[in-house]
């Protein structure tokens, strides 16, 4: 009987060569001081600092940054609304216009000009039916650690669609919010837990604090 093969552990995960950083929705006009969300806003304030942290680290330690982001056209063009979220959010007073500072990225994070920042104008996550994957392929991603808003949709949806996919993904805790904080964390502990690695911002910056960023480049 052939034995159980032992889980990568999380320097392997998120070795630099092949992982990449992905921020969902962490933009003026969700979690910033003129969001459509004011409750969300507020309880992302850490998140946001923690979030800054490691995309500082990973830029130092040579992993790629990903900033993904929500739109809306003024006419709604391409944007859902075949649910009640989707409807409150054409009646919100942040429109979250293409090109707006609202669907900018909030300036703690940049973002820096080696990031990359993919829009979309529909749906409820980063990755399906967007450029996200082919992307990330075509860099040779193969780890992608999630952070941003909110476990109650867009991250749990892209946590999901990137296991589907094939993706190993990295779950900073602190790195992530959903509203009320304990149902984030039941949804993170009953949920999540089974399909991503549970860790925190520091745990991976200090993996990345030790890594030789030019190895990387010279590998890539």
């Amino acid at each position: 009987m052939l034995g159980r093969m032992a889980a990568p552990s999380l320097a392997e995960l998120v070795d630099p060569a092949h992982t990449a950083v992905i921020t969902s929705e962490i933009q003026n006009g969700v979690v910033g001081a003129n969001s459509a969300l004011p409750a969300l806003a507020d309880a992302a304030r850490p998140m946001v600092a923690k979030v800054a942290a490691l995309c500082f680290a990973a830029r130092a330690a040579g992993v790629q940054v990903v900033h993904a982001t929500a739109s809306r056209r003024a006419d709604g063009a391409g944007s859902n609304t075949n649910a009640r979220l989707f409807l409150a959010v054409r009646k919100s007073p942040v429109a979250l216009l293409p090109g707006s500072f609202d669907a900018e990225v909030v300036p703690e994070l940049g973002p820096e000009p080696a990031d990359l920042v993919l829009n979309r104008l529909h749906g409820l996550n980063p990755m399906a039916g967007t450029d996200l994957d082919p992307v990330l392929r075509n860099l040779g991603i193969t780890t992608i650690v999630v952070t941003g808003v909110s476990v109650n949709v867009a991250v749990t949806n892209l946590v999901m669609d990137a296991v589907n996919l094939g993706y190993q993904v990295v779950l900073p805790r602190d790195g992530v919010c959903g509203i009320p904080a304990a149902y984030a964390d039941a949804v993170i502990d009953n949920s999540l837990n089974l399909l991503a690695t549970l860790t925190t911002v520091d745990e991976i910056v200090g993996v990345w604090s030790t890594t030789d960023p030019t190895a990387h480049k010279d590998a890539s």
